[in-house]
């Protein structure tokens, strides 16, 4: 291969690497980066209200703005623009702060973290961070209404904050040239594919279970709709 041909294919390895960066394993992640912007958003709409209401009270109050003073304010609004857009920058979730996250983003906050691990995946580890991305989207609306002091919610934010990020850490940690090399019977990669297909399944495990018990709820409390008027309704019969 020519030198010119190890350039082009470090290029495009490099461009896969970073498509599959910013391509999302689950909604839950889309929707925090899509709050984050609009968060933004408003913050440069109520900037540049400001500054408009700024420039036209110095129009009335003090003098004209002139042709000087509406380029001028142009460039502010430009710089506003400007700032809001990249500032804050998206507060990208370090391992360390997972198992520390709101509950209710645990699982939007896991999404983008493995979605920053993915592209130093091997492909077949990359399938199953795609699966655990829809596990994480199913468990994601239970989490919104489960007490963080309930004993659940602490095996969830053991299995999903800690251990399923250690897992893809601690793979992250040993060099390349050995993950194919086994150990103790197996390879780092087999051990990584048969981790995160375990994980995967609890976090499927969880989801259902936490959805059981919702539909356990409701199923008591149309039991007991049932009681209650069909009640009434026998005690209006023999009225």
């Amino acid at each position: 291969m020519s030198e010119v041909d190890k350039i082009s294919a470090l290029g495009s390895a490099a461009i896969e690497r970073s498509r599959e960066r910013r391509r999302p394993i689950g909604t839950k992640s889309v929707a925090l980066r899509r709050q984050h912007l609009y968060k933004k958003l408003g913050r440069a709409l109520v900037a540049g209200g400001v500054v408009l209401l700024g420039a036209a009270l110095f129009g009335m109050l003090v003098q004209p703005l002139g042709f000087a003073g509406l380029l001028a304010l142009v460039v502010l609004l430009i710089g506003v623009a400007v700032l809001f857009g990249k500032w804050p920058p998206f507060p990208e979730p370090r391992q360390a702060d997972l198992p520390k996250a709101d509950l209710k983003q645990l699982a939007g906050r896991t999404e983008i973290w493995l979605e920053a691990q993915r592209p130093m995946l091997p492909a077949p580890a990359r399938q199953l961070v795609d699966g655990i991305g829809v596990q994480l989207d199913l468990l994601a609306p239970q989490l919104q209404t489960l007490d963080p002091g309930e004993p659940a919610a602490a095996n969830i934010r053991k299995l999903v904050g800690e251990d399923l990020p250690e897992l893809v850490a601690g793979y992250q940690r040993i060099p390349a040239g050995l993950r194919g090399e086994a150990h103790a019977g197996r390879t780092p990669d087999e051990t990584l594919l048969g981790g995160l297909k375990m994980l995967e399944t609890e976090i499927a495990g969880a989801a259902r279970s936490l959805a059981a018990g919702e539909l356990d709820k409701l199923a008591t409390r149309e039991r007991y709709l049932q009681l209650k008027y069909q009640g009434i309704d026998g005690e209006d019969a023999a009225a």
